[in-house]
């Protein structure tokens, strides 16, 4: 999949609109405490105000609602982002009218601005077309880099297009390289690995993968649902009771096809997801009534890395437990710890966002695998086969 992107030509010394994803997770204080997406959009950032572009971002945070909520403002992200570049951001207290008029028009070549966050107009998420219309005319170009937010057709992802010359900016453009590889054309053997709590949230992935995978690798709360529909006792482990015909109907697809669906042997369980819980290790398929699964355990740890060291490509979507408490942090540990084996030694890595995004980065791999995508729910509908609406505006 092919996308149109800018020359210097198309931008240099033109006001410059931007769609970025901004919604970063805020400390108490209101600090900025995570920055991974913000430092994603910097080099695009830098970039543009080298070529003397005037350069606007715009961008949500959180869900305001569509009413003015201090809380949501963008402003500490532009000072993280001043930080960051190293040089003045200049935040607008709007994303429309007259006060973001004039802000542009004060603005010298290489400068940068931020907006006021575009949730605060409910007219943004219903992409209305004179709400877009406002938005773009202070402009003269549009960039789409915002992948995360590519899955919404909202007035700042898809309505802007039809009012300025519009173009993907290199973030997007790597998204869809990356996650294009794995969907379209993956190296084999490919592993496909799915956690996280809900097979719900994994239905469209299963479904289209299916065709592709050589095997796939299931853990988290979504295994439990898969071994009680086997007809396994899982204790008060999280179980989708009207997904277990799903369930039932992809093993035996995957069994049909000649794909191995591997689920856990052992769980890590305790009586309650708490830090100070006492875990203890049973077998996956006879977990004690009062226990619930909360990781998996050593042995499917080790097979599920076994596994792995036969793959040419790899996507990771959803951890195996409660990576975030660290009784159950283990399994997951030992993924990302195989994913970055794995792509030292040649493979094709894709972690899909999300929670896997946090699980690896809290591990320390972020820099060893191939691409860490900044889309949960984007990358999650690229993978079902979806055409995203904030992207088919630019394909070619």
């Amino acid at each position: 999949m092919k996308l149109r992107t800018f020359s210097p030509s198309d931008v240099s010394g033109k006001r410059v609109l931007v769609r970025v994803d901004f919604n970063v997770p805020l400390s108490p204080d209101g600090r900025v405490s995570d920055a991974m997406r913000i430092n994603a959009h910097v080099p695009l950032i830098r970039e543009l105000s080298s070529l003397g572009a005037r350069v606007t971002l715009c961008s949500h945070l959180g869900r305001p609602k569509g009413a003015v909520a201090p809380k949501y403002s963008l402003e500490p992200i532009a000072d993280a982002l001043s930080e960051t570049i190293g040089k003045k951001v200049t935040f607008v207290q709007d994303c429309i009218g007259e006060q973001v008029q004039s802000a542009v028009g004060a603005m010298s070549p290489g400068d940068v601005a931020v907006l006021e966050n575009l949730r605060f107009y409910p007219y943004e998420e219903e992409n209305d077309a004179p709400f877009a219309e406002r938005l773009a005319a202070p402009f003269e170009v549009f960039i789409m880099d915002a992948f995360s937010a590519a899955h919404r057709a909202h007035a700042s992802t898809r309505a802007v297009v039809t009012f300025l010359p519009s173009f993907a900016g290199p973030l997007l453009i790597r998204e869809i390289e990356m996650l294009s590889s794995v969907r379209d054309n993956p190296r084999h053997p490919f592993v496909l690995i799915l956690g996280g709590a809900k097979v719900s949230d994994k239905i469209g992935v299963i479904e289209n993968m299916l065709g592709s995978a050589d095997s796939i690798i299931i853990g988290g709360g979504m295994a439990f649902t898969f071994l009680k529909a086997d007809g396994h006792e899982i204790g008060h482990s999280l179980c989708e009771a009207d997904k277990l015909d799903f369930a039932r109907e992809m093993s035996e697809r995957a069994r049909k096809k000649g794909v191995p669906l591997l689920l856990p042997t052992d769980v890590v369980a305790a009586a309650e997801v708490s830090a100070d819980s006492t875990p203890t290790v049973v077998a996956a398929n006879a977990i004690p009534h009062d226990l619930m699964g909360l990781d998996i355990g050593p042995k499917t740890a080790k097979a599920f890395r076994a596994e792995l060291r036969k793959a040419e490509t790899v996507l990771w979507n959803g951890p195996m437990g409660v990576f975030e408490l660290s009784p159950f942090a283990a399994g997951t540990a030992a993924i990302a710890d195989e994913m970055a084996a794995a792509t030292k030694d040649g493979a094709l890595t894709v972690v899909g966002g999300g929670d896997s995004a946090a699980a690896i980065a809290q591990f320390g791999h972020e820099r060893d695998v191939t691409h860490v995508s900044t889309g949960g729910g984007a990358s999650l509908e690229f993978f079902e086969g979806r055409v995203l609406p904030g992207v088919e505006p630019f394909i070619i």
